[in-house]
């Protein structure tokens, strides 16, 4: 019995001390802002070494990658975005100010900014959506890629088009891009969802929702996502990644489906690794922080 309360006060300790590591961290990263033709997009930083961008998607903010931008930053630069129409980044209005042009350029205007010739791209979600297209359009500047439950665009598009199971399952972004779908949206309700019962980590994510535009969270469907057939726009008309790849994908991710990945290493050129995490869901660097974090470090480390 000692040695099992024993066993129940270190894991304790432990996981109290890996959360206020976590929330440390993220207070002491530097805040700066890079100009996108106009439009300024806010993000943090900390860490030294070659510079890794990390994008976070919907709905979410830079806090998203304190877990990874901790574990990469004894060796890395490590920088995550807020993308525009989030928390501290400007949030211009109108759905043409949120084509995946404009986003890629945000990205580029952050590397620029910290004056590199090339970045690690890390996205999820909708960053993810702007990781690879960032990729592929601007190969010059990536150096590897990492994406974190978001299929190939080109193979989402795909899968849309031809199972019928992740087109429902996707009903709720059609929904999104109706014109008035961001009156339905609430800071509260996004916060509560991400916080998971967690008070601290909901009032960070309210204050960042609340200083937010709902109407430019939902442009990015307005934008983008492919709409029926599913033949033609921003998804399909992408180039080969040039890139290394790491992309995660938690199988209990009912919004994006597995079946998106067949086929990926068609639109790749170098090298793809995936790892499959069951028991996590859309936001698998949440659900088991460690393992990807750990995972991400690996790679980098053979890839550099």
């Amino acid at each position: 019995m000692k040695y099992f309360l024993q066993s129940i006060v270190l894991l304790a300790t432990f996981l109290f001390t890996s959360i206020l590591g976590a929330a440390e961290f993220a207070d002491k990263v530097e805040h700066k802002f890079a100009d996108s033709d106009g439009v300024t997009i806010h993000y943090a930083k900390a860490g030294s070494g070659p510079l890794a961008v990390f994008i976070h998607g919907f709905p979410d903010y830079w806090y998203s990658w304190r877990h990874q931008m901790e574990g990469l930053a004894e060796n890395y630069t490590v920088v995550a975005m807020d993308t525009r129409g989030y928390n501290k980044s400007d949030q211009p209005t109108g759905v043409k100010n949120y084509g995946l042009e404009l986003l890629i350029a945000d990205v580029a205007a952050v590397i620029e900014n910290e004056g590199r010739e090339n970045a690690v791209i890390i996205g999820h979600d909708w960053g993810g959506v702007i990781g690879w297209s960032f990729a592929a359009a601007r190969p010059d500047l990536t150096s590897r890629l990492i994406i974190i439950n978001l299929p190939h665009v080109k193979n989402l598009a795909r899968e849309l088009a031809k199972m019928e199971t992740q087109h429902q399952n996707s009903q709720y972004a059609r929904n999104f891009q109706q014109p008035n779908s961001h009156e339905a949206i609430s800071a509260e309700r996004l916060a509560s969802s991400l916080s998971r019962g967690d008070a601290n980590l909901q009032a960070k994510y309210l204050a960042a929702f609340e200083d937010s535009s709902a109407d430019a969270m939902m442009n990015y469907y307005r934008a983008n996502y492919p709409r029926e057939p599913y033949d033609s726009g921003a998804f399909v008309e992408i180039d080969r990644i040039q890139a290394p790849v790491l992309q995660f994908h938690g199988l209990s991710d009912n919004a994006l489906l597995p079946g998106a990945l067949n086929d990926t290493w068609e639109e790749l050129d170098q090298d793809w690794t995936l790892v499959t995490i069951p028991g996590a869901g859309h936001w698998p660097h949440h659900d088991k922080p460690d393992v990807v974090t750990n995972m991400i470090k690996a790679w980098l480390a053979l890839h550099e």
